[in-house]
């Protein structure tokens, strides 16, 4: 068989794509030599049978035709791994039995000689390495030099995906990374605007025909009942950063004011508020109230935000005509995986981290030491002032009762005011969900107590920061065995694929799915301050005709990109709705002018925002340690996905209950002491420092 060199004749194929992720070409190091048509058997895909690299037949059905004008049937590659068997020239055999990473992984354990790459939770996969199980990509990084520079120019990167620092492995990298974005901000808070623009903006006084009452008051204030804080906000016009002031003196505390007075009228908690944000802000927002919530130059906390579902919800008939509105929801109101959005968005709202963790719920003190939330008064203490938004009746019945429900039930008819998620999915529904006038967008991130270490002070932070996923692909040991075709060739797929055009690949899909000139040269558009292609009018007609607009699952199901390695967020941001886009450029704005701060995919001066990595190197006996502590992980009590239980939502829906469990303190003792949490951190820890000893002996 002829042997297939991987040159810098292949990775420079499309030279347009050399400028357009890194500002420079594909690079070539030492050649990766394979047989031409090396069989490749692919256990990889993403969480199910039709987000596999070939079709299934509930996509293809009896054969769809794509963009590119080719009919493809059920088993075949979808176009992504199509053009990757031309352009490495090797054959994949898919192997994917459709089940999430964990499952996916359970089943081929046992079995990997049968398969030649595999999918994993990352901390499974690095696990797996240290026994031995599979190939250390480290030991091939100097032949990887795409891999090696992205590694490089992403210290954080680096950190989550090192498996050993010590002893002959030290180093070690058992899995590829998989990123939907990077460095960039992931979840956000989403609002039905038009509602919020009803109740607060205007002349005068509101007034409703009919509304309902308040309930009785129990959540309590978060900001100062008195004196002045001072807020960075961006400009109306986003031009720059100016300061409001939020005048207690002036205005009171609005929960305070709400609490005194009180169950009341909607129309009296309307214009209470109303009044408030006149005096508190000096006239600063004008008749548009609502910017203190929607605008550019949001200034909101979450005492204001208490406050504004209480409006929302005592006016349901002046809102959507009926006697109910659903203040707080979740995507899907019976899904863990989904509902979990609630108490991260309390660490947001409440100045708590480790609620949005990159690991378990883990995060980096400005001591350089890592800290546990669970482990943690203050968390207990955000998700108590949840349970007394709920206990208000301001989170969805649905929620409360782990129902069926979902975001496009709650806005198409118009039942739901508010929920955290990702901003391009969710604001899709303004064109298939909801009617002309109505408004569902990205909010800017919340002000909250925040104490980095320096002293506390009022901020915006977000925890919500794209890094390294949760799972990822490796190259199983077993199934490479002595074959050095196979282990070239898939070392040669990860490298390209976090090569300039391997990333725009695995985003967009072949070049076919992209706008081009006559001279067959991408049509770019700048993203980021970086020039991106633009998806030809094709496939962005097929993305709304196949997907209802969502992206990612047009990418998944039928290109077969964004399954793993690199997605970039230019395809994304093209396929947002208006809606969503306004919405995501107010953030984006807040966030280079400085007024949102967030985690840093490097070590930071001030260790409190180094992003802490996704996978930490702890040894083989830690990791069955760490197993051991049942109650502490996924399977026990703070499990995040579809299928498990979580404590964090249990205190958010019924408040402290159980033995152990009665009061913050308690909670905090039982993990901590019973449930093993020092223990665990204790084991965290160690591989945390070595960790940073292990990089910081890299650069000397």
């Amino acid at each position: 068989m002829k042997k297939r060199k991987i040159s810098a004749s292949l990775l420079a194929a499309s030279l347009v794509a050399a400028t357009l992720l890194t500002g420079c070409g594909d690079k070539k190091g030492t050649e990766l030599d394979y047989a031409e048509g090396t069989v490749l058997r692919m256990a990889t895909g993403y969480n199910s049978a039709d987000t596999g690299i070939a079709f299934s037949a509930a996509v293809a059905g009896e054969g769809v035709t794509l963009a590119d004008g080719k009919t493809y049937h059920t088993g075949d590659l979808k176009p992504t791994w199509a053009a990757l068997e031309e352009i490495l020239n090797v054959e994949f055999e898919d192997k994917y039995q459709g089940n999430s990473e964990a499952k996916e992984w359970a089943y081929w354990k046992d079995q990997l000689d049968q398969v030649d790459m595999v999918a994993g939770p990352a901390g499974t996969l690095t696990a797996a390495g240290t026994a031995g199980q599979l190939v250390d990509i480290n030991k091939y990084i100097d032949s990887m030099p795409n891999f090696k520079a992205y590694l490089e120019a992403n210290p954080i990167v680096r950190l989550s995906i090192t498996g050993a620092t010590t002893g002959d492995n030290a180093g070690s990298i058992y899995f590829s990374p998989y990123f939907d974005g990077v460095n960039d901000i992931e979840r956000m808070p989403l609002m039905r605007v038009d509602w919020v623009q009803k109740l607060l903006d205007g002349e005068g006084s509101f007034s409703a025909s009919k509304s309902g009452n308040t309930a009785a008051p129990k959540y309590q204030p978060y900001m100062p009942t008195s004196g002045k804080v001072e807020i960075e906000v961006v400009k109306k016009d986003g031009s720059a950063v100016e300061k409001v002031t939020k005048d207690y003196d002036a205005a009171g505390n609005i929960i305070k004011t709400m609490n005194d007075k009180g169950s009341m009228t909607g129309v009296e908690a309307v214009n209470m508020l109303r009044d408030y944000i006149d005096k508190a802000y000096n006239g600063y927002y004008g008749t548009t109230r609502s910017d203190l919530f929607c605008g550019q130059n949001a200034a909101w906390d979450a005492d204001e935000l208490v406050a504004l579902l209480r409006c929302v919800v005592a006016n349901a008939n002046t809102l959507n005509g009926t006697d109910s509105i659903q203040g707080l929801f979740s995507r899907e109101d019976d899904n863990n995986q989904r509902r979990v959005d609630m108490f991260r968005f309390a660490g947001t709202l409440f100045g708590v981290r480790g609620l949005e963790s990159r690991q378990d719920y883990l995060y980096i003190g400005n001591d350089n030491k890592l800290h546990d939330a669970r482990q943690e008064a203050a968390t207990y203490t955000a998700l108590e002032r949840m349970h007394t938004l709920a206990e208000e009746g301001l989170i969805s019945k649905s929620f409360m009762e782990n129902s069926k429900e979902s975001s496009s039930t709650m806005l198409e008819n118009d039942l739901g005011f508010m929920h955290y998620d990702y901003n391009q999915t969710q604001t899709l529904l303004n064109a298939t969900k909801l009617q002309e006038g109505e408004k569902y967008m990205a909010v800017m991130v919340p002000v909250a107590r925040w104490d980095d270490g320096t002293g506390e002070k009022f901020m915006r932070f977000t925890e919500s920061w794209r890094s390294v996923k949760t799972g990822g692909w490796a190259i199983s040991k077993a199934g490479v065995g002595d074959d050095t075709n196979k282990l070239n060739a898939l070392l040669a797929l990860i490298d390209y694929a976090y090569s300039p055009k391997g990333q725009i690949l695995m985003s967009y899909g072949p070049d076919a799915f992209i706008k081009t000139h006559d001279d067959g040269s991408y049509v770019t558009f700048n993203f980021n301050g970086q020039q991106m292609p633009v998806i030809a009018d094709e496939t962005y007609a097929e993305l709304w005709d196949k997907a209802g607009g969502n992206y990612t699952n047009y990418a998944r199901k039928y290109l077969g990109s964004t399954l793993s390695f690199v997605k970039s967020q230019a395809f994304e941001y093209q396929c947002t709705h208006e809606v969503g886009k306004e919405g995501a450029g107010y953030i984006s704005t807040a966030i280079g002018l400085g007024t949102i701060h967030h985690p840093e995919l490097a070590l930071a001066k001030n260790a409190w925002y180094t992003s802490v990595p996704t996978v930490l190197p702890t040894t083989d006996v830690a990791n069955q340690t760490i197993n051991s502590f049942t109650e502490l992980g996924s399977s026990g009590n703070f499990g995040q996905s579809k299928d498990q239980t979580n404590l964090f939502l249990d205190i958010i829906v019924k408040g402290f209950t159980g033995e152990g469990t009665a009061n913050a303190e308690q909670t905090v003792k039982t993990v901590t002491d019973t449930w093993h949490g020092s223990q665990y951190l204790e084991l965290k820890e160690a591989a945390w420092q070595e960790l940073v000893t292990y990089y910081n002996s890299l650069s000397k």
